[in-house]
């Protein structure tokens, strides 16, 4: 049986057994960019504090798939990821209820995708990137990465 990736904090973790989930990371690219994230082949994202964000990155597991977004001026995603390992305590912090995940660049997107094209979507209306615009880990639908693909030419 085919499920949909659909994020239900409550039915996450079974979510996963049966299919990959679909992530919009973002990150200020003056701090962190993708340019970076290729350069280094991979890297732990960390620096996540929202509980809200940090319940997503915890139902992140391998094999999962992400968009890197950049926020400030930029405000598009322009690269795909992969999340390399389940969530762990963050390993400079000290607390345990700060996860991270390890991530690999899988290549950049082929025309990045603008937020204002993003919210002029009604596709995207209930998006978490337009209804929650200050979480830096966002949930994205099987049919909300489709259509992103799509935008972005993939």
């Amino acid at each position: 049986m085919l499920h949909t990736t659909v994020f239900d904090p409550e039915r996450a973790t079974n979510l996963h057994m049966s299919a990959r989930g679909y992530w919009l990371l973002k990150t200020e690219p003056e701090a962190y960019s993708y340019a970076d994230l290729e350069r280094d082949g991979a890297t732990v994202w960390d620096g996540v504090s929202n509980n809200a964000a940090l319940l997503h990155l915890r139902a992140m597991r391998p094999g999962d798939q992400a968009l890197i977004y950049h926020t400030g001026d930029e405000r598009r995603a322009v690269g795909l990821a992969e999340v390399t390992s389940a969530p762990y305590p963050d390993p400079k912090l000290g607390n345990p209820k700060l996860v991270v995940v390890d991530v690999r660049p899988l290549g950049r997107l082929s025309h990045p995708v603008e937020l204002a094209a993003i919210k002029a979507d009604p596709f995207f209306a209930d998006f978490a990137l337009v209804r929650q615009g200050r979480l830096s880990v966002v949930p994205v639908t099987e049919a909300q990465w489709e259509r992103l693909m799509g935008m972005a030419g993939h």
